[in-house]
């Protein structure tokens, strides 16, 4: 099956509090990261949020890292979207694990844009992992 893009939903569970809530640690996790997975970055924006909590993006050349972490839950989701073939999320994910200190890592997979098979261009096909 041909899909344009590959998109990662990651969910870090147990991560470090105090990592989530400084911006300029995010930041540099998730730009780590896209260098991490072979990608190209082109340019990042953050916003860190009152009380707590930080918003940001890192685009790259073949699409984008987005996160929004939850400091008071211990809590980070990460948007990976990738087009073509050139790039490996694994050492990304792994990366930001190790970073944000999270015990758990929840992953599900999508293909985007599945333009051979007419029956399944309005269903997402997914696949879910657990990092231990």
């Amino acid at each position: 099956m041909k899909a344009l893009g590959r998109q990662l939903l990651v969910e870090f569970y147990g991560c470090d509090s105090t990592v989530l809530n400084d911006k300029g640690l995010v930041r540099q996790a998730l730009s780590q990261a896209a260098v991490k997975a072979g990608a190209t970055v082109v340019t990042d924006v953050f916003h860190e949020f009152n009380p707590h909590g930080i918003s940001g993006v890192v685009v790259i050349a073949e699409s984008h890292l987005a996160i929004h972490t939850w400091p008071e839950f211990g809590f980070a989701a990460v948007d990976l979207f990738t087009c073509g073939d050139d790039i490996d999320p694994d050492p990304a994910m792994k990366h930001l694990q190790k970073e944000f200190k999270a015990d758990r890592v929840s992953i599900m997979e999508l293909k985007r844009g599945v333009l051979d098979r007419e029956d399944l261009r309005h269903k997402p096909i997914s696949a879910e992992k657990v990092l231990a």
